[in-house]
């Protein structure tokens, strides 16, 4: 009995119109202005994280007590001269204490092999690899003393 007082559902093709998928004027207006304001706000958002960005790259000027710091320097290294003015001399093996390779290119050092020994701290190297070495930096690769000639340290 329950069946027959509940309303029976019908589907016929000739109820599915579009009708009822219509967007009507007010509607349709209302969606273009939503998109509108969504996309201008959007727009408005991009630019000024741009003019934000654009200006933090720039060093400031307007501020009168701020002075941009300036770049870190780039160690320099030593010059032809110097650098060819270390000693060279033939590596020998029975040397006590000595280092039995190159701490720039890991290569074992042989026997009448030419090292080329930095003055203050007597450590040594191939040639090639300290001169390499020497012309971007100032210092022993190892022991980081200074190779400068008027430096103190």
């Amino acid at each position: 009995m329950a069946s027959q007082d509940s309303p029976t559902f019908h589907w016929h093709y000739s109820e599915l119109d579009d009708r009822n998928f219509q967007i009507r004027g007010h509607t349709f207006f209302y969606a273009v202005v939503l998109f509108s304001l969504v996309l201008l706000a959007s727009l408005v958002l991009l630019f000024a994280r741009w003019i934000i960005c654009r200006f933090r790259r720039l060093p400031s000027t307007s501020a009168p007590g701020l002075v941009p710091a300036p770049p870190p320097s780039q160690p320099q290294g030593l010059d032809a001269a110097t650098i060819n003015s270390f000693p060279i001399i033939l590596h020998d093996s029975s040397g006590a204490g000595e280092s039995e390779c190159c701490c720039i290119c890991l290569g074992l050092f042989e026997d009448g092999e030419k090292v080329k020994v930095l003055p203050r701290c007597q450590h040594f190297y191939h040639s090639a690899c300290v001169d390499t070495w020497l012309c971007s930096q100032s210092n022993c690769p190892i022991c980081r003393s200074s190779l400068r000639p008027n430096s103190p340290v």
